[in-house]
């Protein structure tokens, strides 16, 4: 999961060497905390949020093959 997100995200930003993904994860869940250079913020957000929407739905889909449940967080 963690390197999906990289991926993903590193092929939106201007600043690929800035973006950091954090995976925290339990039993049932994981938890990927997404850091990017403060000017890439809205890139990874998007209008109205679909970009990090669309990034949402992809790692569901690939979290539900693995019978888990993922949460995007973007820290500013």
């Amino acid at each position: 999961m963690k390197e999906l997100t990289e991926y993903i995200v590193k092929a939106l930003v201007d600043k690929p060497e800035m973006v950091k993904v954090t995976e925290v994860a339990s039993e049932r869940s994981i938890v990927l905390e997404v850091n990017v250079a403060e000017e890439d913020v809205g890139r990874v957000i998007g209008k109205q949020g679909r970009t990090i929407s669309a990034i949402r739905v992809v790692l569901n889909a690939a979290a539900a093959k693995l019978k888990k449940r993922v949460v995007l967080e973007l820290i500013d």
